[in-house]
């Protein structure tokens, strides 16, 4: 599934051909799912339009458009933008690549713009979501999502107090939306893996210190994405992200320490007993 990082390379891949082009043309494609019931012909209201900045909190993309409606995307578990002569991300949930076609299969909204730019996202799984939205940051799902860990990380004594407030396991609070906007499951197994947390733990009974380190490589984490547009290869060789994967019984970290793979909220958690306490 998407997370921050892969969104983000989504919202910077659409500032490139979007910010400051007008839109000349809007297509969409037949879908009551992902447009969550309202008329494809609601969009029409885009046409026209300048997109004066390409958006992100979380998972959540927007166009801040010169007026509303405004547009909101959300990948889902295999969507996400794609331009003509592109080549995308290739998720594990997603479809296989063919540079030859255009609009590629399974998209759903085609955007063109005043200089001859095209934008499409795609989602063949069909658990994305496209909104309008007339004040994004104050309406759903925007509205309830809690900070943004690149964008507005707490100061590290709010942060402890965010924890210290959350009878929860740590691992699910982590994944909590209305928490930590953007991380999702393999951020959360790699925070808690080089945090040196037991993801089985309540928020709650961290001590200082653990708080502290968790915050930290949070943001370090993040942040390493981000800096190499989500491309895996070019994360840490130690980074438990190369291992996680499949639920492998001889799956072990660089280090050569076991992994092991529970159910943690109804979502698999990869994490290695000797390391985390």
């Amino acid at each position: 599934m998407p997370e921050l990082p892969e969104v983000e390379r989504g919202r910077r891949l659409a500032a490139s051909v979007a910010e400051g082009r007008r839109i000349d043309a809007v297509e969409c494609a037949v879908d009551a799912i992902v447009y969550a019931g309202v008329p494809a012909t609601a969009w029409a209201a885009l046409q026209g339009r300048r997109v004066r900045a390409a958006c992100r909190w979380g998972k959540q993309l927007w166009f801040d458009l010169d007026s509303p409606p405004h547009p909101l995307f959300h990948f889902g578990m295999t969507g996400g933008f794609r331009v003509p002569g592109d080549t995308p991300l290739k998720l594990a949930t997603g479809p296989a690549h063919r540079p030859d076609e255009w609009p590629p299969r399974y998209w759903k909204i085609l955007l063109r713009f005043d200089d001859g730019g095209e934008l499409v996202m795609t989602d063949a799984r069909r658990l994305g979501r496209l909104l309008l939205r007339d004040v994004p940051r104050d309406e759903p799902p925007l509205s309830r999502l809690g900070f943004d860990p690149l964008l507005a990380l707490p100061p590290p004594g709010r942060f402890a107090a965010l924890l210290a407030a959350r009878n929860v396991v740590i691992k699910s609070l982590l994944l909590d939306q209305g928490f930590a906007a953007g991380v999702g499951n393999w951020i959360a197994d790699e925070v808690l893996f080089q945090a040196r947390i037991d993801p089985r733990r309540r928020a709650r009974d961290l001590d200082g210190r653990e708080a502290k380190r968790l915050r930290s490589v949070l943001r370090r984490i993040v942040e390493k994405a981000v800096s190499v547009d989500a491309e895996s290869r070019r994360y840490p060789k130690g980074w438990l992200f190369h291992r996680r994967w499949g639920r492998r019984a001889e799956a072990k970290t660089a280090r050569g320490e076991a992994i092991e793979h529970i159910d943690i909220g109804g979502r698999t958690t990869a994490w290695v007993p000797a390391v985390q306490r």
